[in-house]
């Protein structure tokens, strides 16, 4: 399927069985929000699945683009992104976790043409593997995968959600595919070719501030699945980065810059996510949202320089700018974004150059010290892992 007929194939699907699409998927939450960027479907619904009306109904479904910088060292290896896309469904109190899996089981097998037999799923099993004490099994979650004929494996705490020590959490059942080229074989926690695909979470409780779990009168479904990653699944792809939406990038990278494996992953997804944290609106700065783009860009920028310093963001071609923009139906023009990249380059590289200036100063002195790396950073605004990537200091 290309991108788009999956994209419609999930929100068809969604919109036949009562559902209404959210509009609105920005990276940027809404005012007062005190976080930097979107980093999950369900994050601009969170007041409602705590309770309050939402004006669409009860049943609810969306494409949200997200950002997450809480992997970013682990960018570079084959399952990790900082820019994603989640297929999401909701249930405000409205039908059952049970429900839930049903349809995402038709939807796989008969909407993505998923073999039955290529499915595992986990469900939470209770206290005898790990769960909390106050939560027995989900006796529901294992009779509908029976009835479907769907193989379970039961866990403790993987298949519990929460959001933080107290608010909102519950048990969830999470779906697996095989990526293998054998029969699949093994469980999702003894082969890790069995690739989590789907999360459905049923938010049952409340946890108070003394640890007590308070069942909610109108207990809410919510799913999330990975667009690029479905995608790897359908295409047949090896990692995330074989799939549509990522291979353009390692496409283009690969041809103008020589780096190695992770750095052509590295590169690729930064760059990538930076034109479309671009597309809505942020510009780089040494705070805030500003800053993560601005990290992101010199961590590109620094994996490109340590193989060749003349690398320039300037090969970057208007139509590889331009479909990305065009996917997340942003409005800058591929110029625009080009200009922006093009500027924090200037900036990164003057003061790489004064970095230089300061490190050929000091020659003799030994090894930096931490001191040494504390006053790079605070007086000239140099990262330890700039100086020992592109500054060496003998």
């Amino acid at each position: 399927m290309e991108t788009q007929k999956v994209i419609d194939t999930f929100t068809e699907f969604y919109r036949d069985r009562g559902h209404q699409r959210i509009t609105g998927s920005t990276l940027l939450p809404p005012p007062g929000d005190p976080v930097l960027f979107t980093t999950s479907g369900m994050h601009p619904l969170t007041r409602y699945l705590e309770g309050r009306p939402h004006p669409l109904g009860t049943r609810l479904i969306n494409v949200q683009r997200c950002l997450r910088t809480t992997d970013l060292d682990d960018v570079g290896d084959l399952i990790h992104l900082t820019l994603f896309e989640m297929l999401g469904s909701w249930s405000l109190g409205d039908y059952s976790g049970p429900q839930s899996v049903r349809w995402g089981y038709e939807l796989l097998t008969e909407g993505f043409g998923i073999p039955p037999g290529h499915l595992y799923v986990t469900v939470y099993g209770g206290p005898d593997v790990g769960g909390d004490e106050q939560v027995g099994p989900d006796t529901g979650m294992l009779e509908v995968w029976g009835e479907l004929g769907v193989p379970v494996e039961l866990t403790g705490q993987d298949n519990w959600w929460s959001n933080g020590p107290t608010g909102l959490c519950g048990t969830d059942s999470e779906i697996f595919v095989w990526t293998g080229l054998t029969p699949p074989e093994g469980t999702p926690s003894t082969d890790d070719r069995w690739v989590e695909l789907w999360n459905h979470v049923i938010l049952r409780f409340w946890r108070l501030d003394d640890g007590r779990l308070r069942p909610l009168d109108r207990p809410n479904v919510d799913t999330g699945m990975g667009l690029e990653r479905l995608l790897t699944v359908l295409e047949g792809g090896d990692s995330l980065f074989d799939c549509s939406l990522l291979q353009p990038w390692t496409t283009e990278v690969s041809d103008r810059w020589p780096v190695s494996d992770s750095g052509l992953r590295l590169v690729s997804d930064h760059l990538r996510s930076s034109v479309v944290v671009i597309g809505d609106g942020v510009q780089p700065s040494n705070t805030g949202r500003g800053y993560v783009l601005r990290r992101l860009i010199r961590r590109g920028l620094t994996t490109l320089w340590r193989e060749d310093p003349s690398s320039s963001l300037s090969d970057l071609p208007d139509g590889l700018i331009g479909d990305t923009l065009r996917h997340f139906q942003q409005d800058p023009s591929p110029q625009q974004v080009r200009g922006v990249l093009l500027g924090e380059q200037q900036r990164f590289g003057d003061l790489l150059e004064r970095g230089r200036s300061v490190l050929r100063s000091r020659r003799g002195r030994g090894p930096l010290t931490e001191e040494d790396y504390r006053y790079l950073h605070e007086t000239h605004g140099l990262p330890r892992e700039f100086v020992t990537e592109l500054l060496p200091p003998s």
